[in-house]
């Protein structure tokens, strides 16, 4: 019984330590596939005027495009790292939880929750 106390408080630690993306990151990454590690910011106010979303994370090619509810976004390739959207106040009106998702060379990243409060 000690050791399987101890195996779970080792890997209880592990994931507190490890995970460091909040409670909207999925982590469902595939081998080759972009991969988002943060959104900036993760949530707005219903009824902002607009926003410029920042999706940090790996493997963006330049013809990566970010989808906000299944649609496709105005999409700013910065670098293989990092990208911008313009999210419309249209798309923020309303309180809702929002997946986002980066499409990258024919491959879809994991998706993460926006929160529109």
């Amino acid at each position: 019984m000690k050791f399987s106390t101890a195996a779970l408080l080792a890997a209880l630690t592990v994931f507190t330590l490890g995970c460091g993306y909040g409670s909207n990151y999925s982590g469902n990454m595939v081998a080759g596939a972009p991969n988002i590690m943060r959104l900036a910011p993760n949530a707005v106010a219903a009824g902002t005027q607009g926003l410029r979303l920042t999706v940090d994370g790996s493997g963006f090619a330049s013809n990566a495009v970010v989808f906000w509810a299944g649609m496709a976004q105005p999409t700013t390739f910065v670098t293989a790292n990092q990208l911008m959207a313009a999210i419309p106040a249209s798309q923020i009106a309303f309180p809702a939880t929002i997946q986002v998702y980066v499409r990258s060379s024919n491959r879809n990243s994991n998706t993460m929750n926006f929160m529109v409060n």
